[in-house]
């Protein structure tokens, strides 16, 4: 099967490449042993080097490309293949959904027992670069040197203002050009990395926690409104005003430029005061006639374009009438729930995170909807028989779950209510399967669709139509 070079690096020879995996890698085999190659495209042949061996797989990376796939392609960004950004870029994007789709339909056969012969194609999106309306970039002082840095042999600048480097939580890669996020996304970047330089501001250090600068967030709206929100560690207060006075002449088109000082072990700034500079403290999206407040700390479909084809996919798929009375599980900041509000009799929402309720609120006092209510909570615990009791027993349930899923005890409660019809959006095929199999005690599946919301990764968004049977 595999022959050592010297320090025991088992090498694989002439590996067949005949699938790619749901996370992302070929799939290749020899002699009955699976191997998971780490950017293999199907129809690749190539002598492959072990990284990690298990008993019954193994993964690897190529060593040696012996026979190129005549599904890859050559990425256009600079960064790929060190950025873990978009990891399918070597593979043209008709096939990233041809595989996307057969991954769905894969998961729910085997792990929901799911009859997927009538799966409806996947939409793709129209948009595959600069597609995304939020990006976080951290500063760091421990910049990732490539191969090409080494070998000159001299100085350089180890700050670096881009990502973190896949499974190095303290080295980043300097990134000079982003194809996820339309401009002015890098002109900011890379102007506050030049200021920064040349102002002496220093780059966070991710292992002794200490420096002036720490992340940079930029969204940006279809309406064409920009919020920049740079996050401070350890600042003197000229140090800031320095800054963002430097970004508000810059790039007057920043409709809501914030500061936040964080000076937490973690990036997370869900419990951090958020200081508005200049402008609002808040964007602007719009979708289908209904504007939607964003905040720093909001949550938002990404990829706005193709959060639009999403929900007129599960507005579809609910088919309404118009008398219906619908529960929104997982509602977010309410962006389902405003949008089908008016198709709708009344929406009732369930959310964990209180200040994303509060989003949904404004959204509706907003738009002048009056039809909808909102709570926040956890699902298992809010969504009582006394509950449904008091709103009704739904028409039709969305549920929009985290990657997890759903807790057992809300599938359980779906079963109680036999709600006429479910419509199950989920970013995690896997989870999605396992809590249809549940379902399937009282639900037929009658529909499933992919929507591909993120090009060049291996994720995916799939929409299951469930009936009460």
């Amino acid at each position: 099967m595999s022959r050592k070079k010297p320090g025991t690096v088992t090498i694989v020879p002439n590996v067949h490449i005949i699938d790619i995996a749901e996370e992302g890698k070929g799939v290749g085999k020899a002699d009955e042993l699976v191997i998971f190659v780490d950017k293999a495209v199907p129809g690749d042949v190539a002598d492959v080097r072990l990284t990690k061996k298990k008993k019954n797989f193994a993964e690897a990376i190529i060593e040696q490309l012996h026979e190129k796939s005549a599904l890859r392609t050559d990425p256009f960004c600079p960064h790929f293949g060190t950025c873990g950004g978009c990891k399918w870029q070597h593979m043209g994007y008709d096939s990233q959904l041809k595989f996307k789709q057969k991954n769905v339909e894969a998961a729910l056969q085997r792990l929901g027992k799911i009859d997927t012969s009538g799966t409806e194609p996947i939409l793709g999106s129209a948009k595959n670069r600069y597609y995304r309306n939020k990006l976080e970039f951290t500063f760091s002082n421990k910049r990732w040197l490539e191969k090409t840095d080494v070998e000159r042999d001299e100085d350089f600048d180890m700050n670096a203002l881009g990502f973190h480097v896949p499974l190095r939580f303290d080295k980043i890669l300097d990134i000079e050009h982003c194809y996820l996020q339309d401009e002015p996304s890098n002109s900011i970047r890379n102007a506050v990395r030049k200021y920064a330089l040349e102002n002496g501001l220093s780059f966070y250090d991710l292992r002794n926690h200490e420096g002036v600068l720490r992340n940079l967030i930029i969204r940006t709206s279809t309406t064409g409104e920009v919020m920049v929100a740079v996050v401070f560690a350890y600042p003197e207060q000229a140090q800031v005003n320095g800054l963002m006075e430097f970004l508000k002449n810059e790039f007057p088109q920043i409709t809501s430029l914030l500061y936040i000082v964080n000076q937490k072990k973690n990036d997370t700034i869900f419990d951090q005061d958020v200081v508005v500079f200049a402008g609002r403290d808040h964007i602007f999206e719009e979708m289908d006639g209904i504007r939607f407040k964003i905040g720093v700390k909001s949550f938002y479909q990404t990829n706005s374009e193709q959060a639009f084809e999403l929900y007129k996919i599960t507005r579809d798929f609910a088919g309404f009438k118009g008398d219906e009375l619908v529960y929104d599980l997982y509602t977010g900041a309410g962006t389902i729930a405003n949008f089908i509000a008016k198709n709708v009799k009344q929406v009732v929402g369930v959310e964990y995170v209180p200040t994303a309720i509060e989003d949904a609120k404004f959204n509706s006092e907003l738009n002048g909807i009056d039809n909808t209510i909102f709570y926040a909570g956890d699902m298992k615990d809010i969504l009582t028989s006394e509950f449904i009791l008091a709103h009704g027993k739904p028409d039709v349930v969305i549920t929009d779950p985290p990657r997890a899923g759903m807790h057992a005890d809300v599938v359980q409660r779906l079963l109680e209510m036999e709600s006429e019809k479910i419509v199950y959006v989920s970013c995690n095929a896997a989870t999605q399967a396992r809590d249809l199999e549940l379902l399937k005690e009282k639900y037929d599946v009658v529909r499933i669709k992919p929507v591909d919301m993120f090009p060049h990764t291996q994720h995916v968004e799939n929409v299951v139509l469930l009936r009460l049977k």
